[in-house]
């Protein structure tokens, strides 16, 4: 681990001296790509470098500990010795989660696809509830949010949303919310009072750009047809609403949305090509199957992941085992300690899954 610290801290001086050249700021294409790699090894080469003076406080420490002091100077030098050797083992830790392998997505923006489950209209109006806490989530993170294609029931919920957040880091965040949300409490509808259980699917996928996915548009067929539903006076006048279907998957995407047929067909291929990604990530980590059932964020989309209760006011994510009871928070937007606890229980799993 330590040679290769090494060799990141040689390449950062490198870097470090080649970006601030007045030869290579004047190939701008260059200066951004050789920045983007010193900005990846920064955190790792900092953290190293804490790793290597607090190592020098120790040694240090220890050479003091041989030579005649006082007793107070003495106990000083003791007490320093020992936070120092506490803090070192917690550096050593982060050091070792930093030099864990990137998911290439992680820094991406993500396509978010909520569809009411069992449950009905109930479903139906929980996918509403979760469209909103991302929404708020995002607003919180400054992160832009977009509707790409929605089904609204007659009650103000969806059947299906799906709609796109901007924002750097986005995809390390979200993605372990891909998976089946299950909700206890009494629907609106239902006048006896019981509590019924509905479920709502989430699916979490990273944008891909044009060079992630080269989609054929000879295996695309593209149908145009008069929008349906709430949108407005004009919305239903003309054949705005486009539905994509692509030949080898068997994917259809329908987008209706906006009142230009080229924007619902941009919207359209963009979850396309997001949906064909997921696919060939999906079969790469299929051949990885035991290192992914090792990690929290699989993004079996059938796996039940979370319940939300109620009448009890609680959020249990079953992956950990985390409880919280501040339910009206979490449906606000206030996401960070489960998705803090789910990052840090998978970079434990993949921690040791190294040390194997």
């Amino acid at each position: 681990m330590f040679d290769r610290l090494s060799e990141l801290e040689v390449k950062y001086a490198e870097l470090s001296e080649k970006i601030n050249s007045q030869e290579i700021i004047a190939n701008q294409s260059l200066w951004r790509e050789l920045m983007k790699e010193h900005s990846a090894i920064t955190p790792v080469v900092l953290k190293y470098q804490e790793y290597k003076r607090t190592n020098s406080a120790i040694s240090e420490a220890k050479e003091m500990l041989n030579e005649n002091l006082d007793d107070d100077f003495r106990q000083m030098v003791k007490e320093e010795l020992k936070e120092n050797q506490e803090k070192i083992e917690q550096v050593k830790d982060e050091l070792k989660i930093l030099l864990l392998p990137k998911d290439p997505n992680d820094e991406k923006n993500v396509i978010v696809e909520i569809r009411g489950g069992a449950g009905g209209d109930e479903a139906a109006l929980f996918a509403g509830n979760l469209y909103r806490m991302y929404s708020m989530y995002a607003e919180r993170t400054r992160w832009k949010t977009e509707i790409l294609s929605a089904n609204e029931n007659s009650l103000g919920g969806f059947k299906e949303v799906v709609f796109m957040i901007n924002g750097k880091g986005a995809y390390s965040r979200l993605k372990y919310e891909s998976g089946v949300h299950r909700v206890q409490r009494i629907p609106t509808t239902e006048s006896g009072g019981r509590i019924h259980t509905s479920t709502v699917t989430v699916a979490v996928l990273p944008e891909a750009e044009e060079v992630d996915v080269e989609i054929d548009m000879n295996d695309v067929r593209i149908d145009v047809f008069r929008s349906s539903g709430n949108g407005g006076q004009s919305v239903n006048t003309t054949d705005s609403a486009v539905r994509v279907t692509h030949a080898p998957t068997g994917i259809v995407i329908s987008c209706q949305d906006e009142k230009s047929q080229l924007k619902n067909k941009d919207k359209a291929l963009k979850i396309l090509r997001a949906k064909l990604y997921e696919l060939e990530l999906e079969k790469q980590q299929s051949e990885l199957s035991a290192e992914r059932k090792s990690q929290v964020g699989t993004g079996d989309r059938s796996e039940r992941i979370r319940t939300y209760n109620f009448p009890q006011g609680r959020v249990t994510d079953h992956r950990v085992g985390l409880t919280l009871h501040r339910l009206d928070g979490v449906l606000d937007g206030d996401l960070d300690e489960i998705m803090d606890t789910l990052i840090t229980t998978d970079q434990a799993e993949k921690l040791k899954g190294s040390d194997k």
